[in-house]
């Protein structure tokens, strides 16, 4: 029987799968909705990292899989025993007998950009955080503490930078006819109607009447206000110095940084000034892009069966 690998990247909207022989091409992958238990409820967690691993699976026996890698943020979830059971019952379900290890998303992420056993990655989206990793373990993090006590450079912050930007117009009694603050008024509110005080108070009580994390659906504009040479490009590059901060906390003097997450991303403005900013600190350390975090998983996979670093998967 040909032995085969499952990765899986389990993130709050989407998950993803591929799987395949070790070191070969990628037989089957699959893809379902978020299947993180800490942003779900863990029985509706477990249906779709089952649904995202049964599509890569359709048409191969599960008991072939020889080893999988399950990587997700907040791997303390599976310390629940409730939890860890009924992804467990899972497992049974896809006919799989092989253990199912979970790593966290920050040692997929450096799987993902790099062959190195050591380094430091930083993963910068919704949130950021940064992670030391040595032997392909996460030894260390800094950041990662959420929207209320940290988070800074993520898409979160910048949209709240955003907000306080439009803000502090009003403060000045003006009413915005162009730029960032502009922007901010009519997404939030849907248009500009009022004087400065009262646009004030709308803008207030709109977003904290909002889900915290809705703040984050306001990045895209701060980085296209930057990419126009507006006030964004303040807040930009205050990111980039805040992330940078984030890398070099957990970071020792060894190994390349892994840069994950969309805000990373090639034409970002905040990946552009984030790559300059850790040129300029870390010189002649390498900056890889991690690619697809279920390609690291399934690259963590193939390493646990062999202990020889693998192709990675093509996906």
């Amino acid at each position: 029987m040909r032995e085969l690998v499952l990765g899986l990247d389990i993130g709050g909207t989407s998950s993803r799968g591929p799987v395949g022989p070790r070191g070969g091409r990628v037989l089957g992958s699959g893809s379902a909705g978020g299947g993180n238990p800490n942003s779900h409820p863990p029985e509706q967690a477990v249906a779709q990292v089952g649904a995202a691993a049964r599509a890569a699976l359709d048409g191969l026996d599960g008991a072939a899989v020889r080893s999988a890698v399950l990587g997700m943020a907040g791997v303390s979830a599976m310390t629940d025993p409730r939890v860890a059971g009924l992804f467990e019952d899972g497992w049974k379900s896809l006919g799989l007998d092989c253990p199912v290890r979970v790593v966290s998303d920050c040692e997929v992420a450096f799987a993902a950009g790099t062959g190195a056993a050591d380094g430091t990655v930083l993963i910068a989206g919704t949130g950021a955080i940064a992670a030391r990793i040595e032997d392909r373990r996460e030894v260390a993090v800094a950041g990662g503490h959420g929207w209320l006590l940290g988070d800074e450079g993520s898409a979160f912050w910048l949209g709240r930078e955003a907000v306080r930007h439009a803000l502090r117009t009003t403060d000045r009694d003006e009413v915005p006819g162009t730029g960032l603050a502009r922007a901010v008024l009519e997404q939030v509110l849907g248009d500009t109607a009022g004087d400065p005080p009262a646009l004030r108070k709308r803008l207030i009580t709109a977003v904290n009447g909002a889900a915290p994390i809705r703040l984050a659906e306001l990045a895209p504009l701060v980085t296209a206000d930057c990419a126009a040479g507006g006030a964004g490009s303040g807040i930009v590059a205050r990111a980039a110095a805040e992330l940078a901060d984030t890398a070099v906390r957990a970071r020792r003097d060894t190994g390349p940084v892994v840069l994950a997450g969309g805000l990373t991303a090639d034409g970002n403005p905040v990946g552009t000034a984030l790559r300059a900013e850790l040129a300029a600190r870390l010189p002649g350390v390498p900056l890889p892009a991690a690619g697809p975090g279920a390609a690291g998983a399934a690259w963590l996979a193939a390493l646990d069966l062999t202990g020889e670093p693998p192709r990675y998967p093509e996906i």
